[in-house]
């Protein structure tokens, strides 16, 4: 373990982040959620939005997940996810929501600069980002899906996500 260079949690805290929370917008499953605390841990991710009935740590099924991210990623609670949407905007944030809609852009196609100050919204298991949010936003991002569902599940989709957006930054480290 000591030769993966892993960080404690005190080294965690004093890191710099990279630019990017996460809005979660009423997930249902703790195990969603503790997946993306563990993802966002991986990545340096700044924090992570909780809004309406998403599950908020501490709890047994959460951490069974995030085998302890919920001790590293800062997360905040919003009851209503456009509050913590339209606060992120006034910090100075691009929001946009990661969801299938008409002018979506292509992850693939989607770029933003180092000093960017990104946050990404995901949606509900079944209903995704909630339709009163997406206006609120400054685009949505879409994962190009070639098989039947067009769906995947919203930890995996953090996944893709997150990584993306810090993949410049990998690459530096990775050289």
């Amino acid at each position: 373990m000591d030769e993966l260079g892993r960080k404690s949690v005190v080294e965690f805290k004093q890191a710099e982040k990279n630019k990017v929370i996460v809005v979660l917008d009423n997930i249902r499953s703790m195990h969603n959620v503790g997946s993306v605390f563990r993802t966002s841990d991986a990545f340096l991710i700044e924090a992570i939005c909780l809004c309406g009935y998403t599950p908020q740590p501490p709890h047994r099924d959460i951490h069974k997940t995030a085998l302890g991210a919920t001790e590293t990623v800062d997360w905040l609670y919003f009851e209503q996810t456009k509050d913590a949407v339209i606060a992120l905007k006034q910090k100075g944030y691009k929001v946009y929501a990661i969801e299938q809609v008409e002018n979506s852009i292509p992850l693939p196609d989607f770029s933003t600069q180092p000093t960017d100050n990104i946050a990404v919204v995901f949606g509900n298991e079944v209903e995704g980002v909630n339709t009163g949010i997406l206006p609120l936003c400054d685009g949505c991002i879409e994962i190009p899906q070639l098989g039947m569902k067009h769906s995947l599940n919203i930890s995996v989709a953090a996944g893709i996500v997150l990584w993306k957006l810090v993949e410049p930054k990998l690459k530096l480290i990775t050289r």
